[in-house]
């Protein structure tokens, strides 16, 4: 799978996620901070992994910042992105299953490598939910998107 990570700081997490992905098979784009020349500011880095998302050339994305929601606030302004900030496992999960989420938020401030790694086990086990009213609700955050952007 194609993932597109972005951080704006370098920190042991952040680098932690980029090998624990890569140890998994993924192909890894990094940003931001983790990618020397790139504007580690939040907003900039969270929007390149979450465009790469929305065009198709990945296939996911990972955003992280200090608490992780200023990435997934910038992520989801990106059409066609679902990102979801977990801190738990749960969490992942459940927004893989009920919210078809295509980017994961992270926080750098409260995710220790073992969660990480717990996080992503749940994020890659899970699988969009087929129940006809999970989907009508991701269908309605498509509406959205396509509203707001007048296609």
């Amino acid at each position: 799978m194609r993932i597109s990570v972005s951080s704006d700081m370098d920190e042991p997490v952040a680098r932690a996620l980029l090998a624990e992905l890569r140890e998994r098979g993924h192909e890894v784009r990094a940003h931001g901070a983790l990618s020397p020349g790139d504007d580690p500011q939040w907003a900039v880095c969270s929007e390149a992994a979450a465009r790469e998302v929305a065009d198709g050339t990945a296939d996911q994305a990972v955003v992280c910042c200090w608490t992780g929601t200023g990435a997934s606030i910038a992520a989801n302004k990106v059409p066609g992105v679902r990102a979801a900030l977990c801190t738990d496992a749960y969490t992942a999960d459940g927004a893989r299953r009920w919210n078809d989420a295509n980017v994961l938020a992270l926080s750098l401030r409260l995710t220790s490598e073992p969660l990480l790694r717990e996080i992503l086990d749940a994020w890659f086990a899970g699988a969009p939910s087929e129940d006809p009213e999970d989907r009508r609700n991701v269908d309605r955050t498509g509406r959205l998107d396509r509203e707001r952007t007048g296609l």
